[in-house]
């Protein structure tokens, strides 16, 4: 006789129903017959109808009796108080049943945008059609390309300037033609560099306070480019190095400490170029090119290591950055037009590590490495995801974690170096995502319990010394990143003066010629004690002229603060 259960709620239809008779699950040989259930008509069915034979990962959950659970997920063993009305097979093992999943303190990252009043608001963001990122970002500042009347211009805002952004605020103005990129330095967080389609780079120095004006005059302009530059990336370890890319297949590096052009690779190329991405050490450059081909190039020896043609076979644009092990990282199109990511050894580029076709799309894919944690963030233009893997020795190499969704898409995207987040939040990577109008940080998490600082999701990451000087690094000599911990948190160093010496041509006296009675005569005029009276009043009315700024601005903060009624 069957056991009496009590009283339960079964989604399975009545025995003698015609959907009972019809229903996909039942098996062809027979019945498996489970405990009575009660009896009357608003009570469950006398048995329940289950294929053995199916390989269910999950069979119904039978109510507890005598405090044995009847519940037999995860096997296909029936209940031990079920009446078989048939032969059962074998339990299959627990190591066949299971599934191996991979180890991972990266497996849980989950993406979270902050609230709206910690957004930047009202910005009018470039369109100019332009693969780059449009931001960047630094542990002080966030830099935005926007719209500008007559000109190229860009916005600077301290990351705490959050809320709605005066539609009067200064901009960074100075190039004649619409901005294409801009870079911080990774060693002065107040330095910031600017590519335009005018065909010039110009570096600039960014004050502490809020300048009431635009900020027009750049510390200094790098001319050598024949057409509009649209890449810029600073050396990682050499101080005062920049490297730019334009239209005309031209790489150059320069020394902006005194403004002259150190290298220039211009028969590498035979076409645009599309990106440039230095390694960890700054000794190899990666390249991809409208030619289909990645390039790998020791820039001072102005030679080609290594090549790869169409390492994807689509004719869009391919991105390709290092990782920390020395690999290629890339991300292209297929034939079919669909987006792929690829992993690359240099040292063999025939062959790829790993090779995955991801969807399709028309966005080109920008990748964000992180060295630290060895996670690759992949945002593409115009999409509203963000999707993010782990790049190991193990296969596939290249691990899916996951992907953070939103419903507006990205016209560009920033991404904060490590030493700019908050190691009490376990914070991991922080985006800066460019709307049509605003600028929202997205924070990228990794959940813990513990509040303690997490050393492994923390290592000693590079900080904001030099591990080079120019010349030095011209001179063949190479050097790791120095490296800072973030225990206690990072502290932004104080505002360093970008200082440019330029040779001076006039420092070889002219000929005697027949004007020299003239420069005699006003000889006690132009003496030395007279002119250092003269710069010593202008530097003085430069420091008056910024601490009115620096007064102003203070005074323009606590209005604002009175007017929102906060004070």
């Amino acid at each position: 006789m069957a056991m009496s259960l009590p009283s339960a709620k079964w989604l399975w239809p009545p025995p003698d129903s015609p959907q009972h008779l019809q229903h996909p699950h039942i098996p062809a040989q027979g019945p498996l017959l489970l405990p009575e259930a009660g009896s009357g008509p608003h009570q469950a069915p006398s048995r329940i109808l289950i294929p053995w034979h199916l390989s269910v990962p999950r069979l119904p959950t039978v109510p507890r009796v005598g405090g044995i659970s009847q519940s037999t997920e995860g096997t296909r063993t029936p209940p031990s108080c079920a009446r078989v009305g048939r032969w059962w097979p074998d339990p299959v093992p627990p190591a066949m049943s299971r599934r191996v999943v991979r180890q991972s303190k990266f497996r849980h990252v989950f993406g979270q945008p902050v609230k709206a009043d910690q957004m930047y608001e009202d910005i009018r963001v470039s369109k100019v059609t332009c693969d780059s990122s449009f931001c960047a970002v630094n542990p002080k500042f966030v830099a935005i390309i926007v719209e500008s009347g007559g000109g190229g211009a860009f916005i600077v805002l301290p990351l705490a300037k959050t809320g709605r952004v005066d539609k009067n605020h200064p901009l960074v103005t100075g190039h004649t033609a619409p901005v294409l990129d801009i870079d911080w330095c990774p060693h002065n967080d107040h330095v910031i560099a600017s590519a335009s389609e005018d065909t010039t780079v110009m570096v600039w120095q960014i004050p502490d306070y809020v300048p009431v004006r635009n900020i027009t005059e750049p510390v200094v302009t790098l001319e050598g480019h024949s057409k509009r530059v649209s890449i810029i990336s600073w050396h990682p370890t050499a101080r005062n190095v920049l490297l730019s890319a334009g239209c005309d297949n031209l790489v150059i590096l320069w020394n902006v400490g005194t403004g002259e052009m150190l290298l220039a690779l211009d028969d590498m190329h035979t076409d645009l170029i599309y990106n440039v991405g230095w390694n960890r050490n700054g000794s190899l450059l990666v390249t991809t090119c409208k030619d289909k081909k990645v390039r790998v190039i020791d820039p001072r020896k102005q030679q080609i290591i290594a090549e790869r043609f169409a390492p994807h076979e689509g004719l869009r644009p391919v991105r390709a950055i290092f990782t920390r092990g020395g690999h290629i990282f890339t991300t292209g199109f297929t034939r079919m037009s669909q987006r792929e990511l690829g992993l690359w050894d240099p040292n063999n580029f025939e062959e790829p590590i790993a090779l995955q076709e991801m969807d399709t799309s028309n966005g080109v894919l920008l990748p964000f490495y992180d060295a630290d944690s060895s996670i690759v963030y992949l945002c593409g233009k115009g999409d509203s995801s963000i999707r993010y893997f782990e790049i190991t020795d193990e296969a596939p190499y290249v691990h899916y974690l996951n992907t953070y969704s939103s419903k507006e898409p990205q016209r560009g995207m920033g991404f904060m170096p490590k030493r700019g987040l908050d190691v009490s939040k376990c914070e991991i990577a922080r985006f800066f995502k460019l709307h049509e109008r605003k600028c929202e940080p997205i924070v990228m998490t990794v959940p813990r319990k513990s509040d303690l600082f997490q050393d492994d999701l923390y290592p000693d990451t590079p900080g904001p010394e030099p591990a080079l000087e120019a010349d030095e690094w011209l001179s063949g000599k190479d050097a790791e990143p120095i490296l800072i911990s973030l225990r206690d948190g990072y502290v932004p160093i104080k505002n360093r003066e970008l200082k440019v010496v330029k040779k001076n041509i006039l420092d070889s006296k002219p000929p005697p010629g027949p004007r020299g009675s003239h420069s005699s005569c006003n000889s006690d005029y132009f003496s030395q004690p007279a002119l250092d009276e003269v710069l010593e009043e202008i530097r003085a009315l430069k420091e008056t002229v910024q601490a009115q700024e620096k007064r102003i601005s203070d005074l323009e903060n606590k209005l604002c603060q009175f007017t929102n009624g906060t004070d």
